[in-house]
This record gives structure tokens, sequence and C-alpha cells, in this order.
């Protein structure tokens, strides 16, 4: 048994109470990876972890990334200085299939190698979980190669990772004129072979024009779900694609961007149960001001979780305490509704809603220990600055 002691608060969301809670004067109890106990209570313990007056939260849970590339694309971001969309550059080679281009050239252990030195940052910004998506080898092989990385990060870091398999993220450039030819590879060859590995829990389609529209998608996620996939979406980024109406036609666990959707489906999403996670980081990133008004999501009854989509190419942003930030600056969020959107909303978007996200007895030990006065400061100073200690599975991380 581990104690942890000398605790300033215990903040977390509370699903009774369905409001952020402050727990006082209390212990935490550990036992096998996972919170044994809160209390006041004196418990017989091996070991006692000093909290230092620490305010302790849920590790936060990264519920929309893409970690597996190598080259990063800063050329893009000058293009976009110098005036160039998101579309135009792709349309030019650039976007999606240039990383296509570069994944391609790396064997599995040089990937490998590349996308783990990426995660210590990750952590060190408080995520202890992370959904990772393939999708930028858009083969057979190359997508396995890069479902092989995420198992085997999972294996040797200490971060969990949650994986996505995303082979619908554009068309590769040997299928530029040959798109039904594709999506037959990902249907007939791709799904049921990743499905016998078993190397992904999710099936992901980017539903956008000028990628898979409404029936591609649905084609392609419901021969997902014949095997075993959970479907998700990438939504309504750029146009209303009826990504939206997709998610909530198939009850995929959730939908992500959705900066053009129909506004009218919010009902319907939220009596879906599908989760919506907005990616604010995107927006700021590629220079956009149409951001997602969260506050329509919500009032409609969606649950609502926050990503970083962290990426090569339209997000480099890694810390969840920065979306917090960008959300509550311009996605009309509360600071109740940012945290709830990265503990157990995000839990949520991945399907571990019992057993991550909160602090509370039989969850697992993932703990953050913050040097702050106020809980309000998590994304008002939204470096790791203030974030000096981590218990992951129950073993604490010093740094």
């Amino acid at each position: 048994m581990i104690k942890i002691s000398n605790i300033k608060s215990i903040v977390t969301w509370d699903v009774d109470q369905k409001k952020v809670i402050h727990i006082d004067n209390q212990s935490i109890y550990l036992k096998d990876k996972k919170i044994f106990k809160i209390t006041n209570q004196d418990l017989p313990y091996e070991h006692e972890i000093d909290a230092e007056n620490a305010i302790i939260t849920p590790g936060f849970i990264d519920c929309h990334t893409h970690p597996i590339f190598t080259s990063s694309r800063a050329n893009e971001f000058n293009l976009r200085a110098l005036g160039h969309t998101y579309e135009e550059i792709a349309n030019k080679g650039g976007g999606i299939n240039s990383s296509v281009s570069s994944l391609r050239e790396k064997n599995e252990d040089d990937l490998y190698e590349l996308c783990i030195s990426r995660m210590d940052q990750f952590l060190f910004n408080g995520t202890t979980t992370l959904e990772a998506k393939s999708g930028y080898g858009l083969s057979l092989d190359d997508e396995i190669k890069s479902l092989n990385v995420i198992k085997r990060i999972n294996q040797n870091h200490i971060l969990n990772l949650i994986p996505t398999f995303l082979g619908a993220h554009a068309i590769p450039a040997e299928y530029k004129n040959d798109k039904e030819g594709y999506i037959k590879l990902i249907c007939d060859e791709m799904i049921p072979k990743i499905a016998e590995l078993k190397l992904a829990e999710f099936c992901d389609v980017f539903c956008e024009n000028g990628y898979f529209n409404f029936e591609e998608s649905s084609r392609i996620l419901k021969a997902a779900k014949k095997y075993g996939f959970i479907p998700r979406l990438h939504a309504d980024e750029f146009k209303d694609s009826r990504g939206l109406e997709l998610a909530v036609d198939l009850k995929a666990i959730s939908a992500d961007h959705l900066m053009a959707a129909n506004q009218e489906m919010f009902k319907k999403m939220a009596d879906s149960y599908v989760v919506g996670v907005i990616l604010p980081g995107t927006t700021f990133f590629l220079g956009q001001k149409n951001y997602v008004d969260a506050k329509k999501m919500i009032d409609a009854g969606c649950e609502v979780a926050l990503a970083t989509d962290f990426n090569p190419g339209s997000c480099t942003i890694n810390s969840l305490p920065q979306i917090m930030f960008l959300a509550m600056s311009y996605c009309n969020m509360t600071f109740e509704q940012t945290f709830k959107a990265v503990t157990h909303n995000a839990a949520k978007a991945v399907n571990r809603e019992s057993q991550i996200g909160l602090i509370k007895e039989n969850y697992n030990a993932d703990i953050l220990f913050w040097d702050i006065e106020s809980v309000y400061e998590i994304p008002y100073w939204f470096n790791s600055e203030r974030l000096f200690k981590i218990i992951k599975n129950g073993q604490l991380i010093d740094f």
C-alpha cells in the first residue's frame, strides 16, 4: 500500500454531483496500481509519497492524436504565412501525402525510435493516456508498421496508448485516379488483416469533401464494425460533409473537429451519446477563426471532450493545458467544462470512463501534482512548470 499525504486539495469531476469537486484534508491510498481509498483515516502502508501541499488532479487524456510520423512540415507552416490555405497546399502534393511519403521510407525500428522520443513531452504536460492514430502509411504494410510502432511504444513507455486505425486519412498518390480501388483495399484487406493482428481498437475516417464523402465513410466504418472496431470520425472540419450525421447514424464513439458541423444535429448527437471532440489547437495553428462554439453543444446536452490533434501538419501542440486555455479563450467554455473535457469526457471518447479520468476509488492511479494556489492556474500557466510530480499506473515519476 502507498499513501499520498500532505495534499492541499484533490480536484476531480464528480459524476453524481455533475460538477468539479474539491476534497480537502484527505489522503489517497494506492494498491495494485489503483486508487484504493480516499480518507482522513490512517491505514497501514509500506511507502509514503509527500504531495508537498500540491493540488492533485486526475491524469489528463488526449483523445485525438497523430503521433506516428517522421519529418516536420514546417515548410507548409511558412506557406500558410504567405497566404496559402491548407487545402491548396494539399492539392499541390503537400499535406497528409507528404507525411505518407516520408513515413514509407522509414523501417519500423527507426520509426519506433523517432516516435517514442515524443512521448515524454506529452507526459510532462500532464497527459497519462493517449489515443494514437495511424494514417500516414496508407498501404497495408505501412499501416501495419505504424500500428506496430504504437503497440511497441505502449509496451515500453509508461504512457498508455490506445490505437486507432486511420487508413481512410487520405487517398495515397498511387490511387489518385482510383479512389474506389483504395476504398476496396481498406475494406477488403486492411480492416480484416488489422483485426486479425489485433492492432487497433477504433477505426477512424476523414469524412470531408476532397477526402471521403458521407457514403464512402459510411461504407468503410460499417465494414470496420463487422470486424469489431469501434467507429469514430474526423467530421466536418472544413465544410459540412454530413460527418456528424454519419456519427449519429452509426452511434460512433466520437465525432471530432466539427467546426463546420450542422448545429441542428447537436440534439441528436446528445441523444446518441456521441462525444464531440473539439480541437481548438488546429484552428489556432492554421490561423483560422472558425472555433467551435462548445456552449451550443453543451446546451444541447452533448458531452464535449478536448484533445490536441497533435500532428506534423496542422497542430504541433502536445499540451492539454494549452488546449484548455484555447477552449476557454475561443470556444465559449468555462474552466469546469474544460477540466471535465480533458478528464472524464476524454475517457468516454476512448471507452475508458470506468477506469480513468477521475480521482475515485478503484480507478487507475493516474495522478498529477500541481504547484499552484488554484486549479484555474492550470490553463492560465499553460506550460508544464507547475506540474512537478506524476503518478502513472501507481508509479511515481518525479522530475
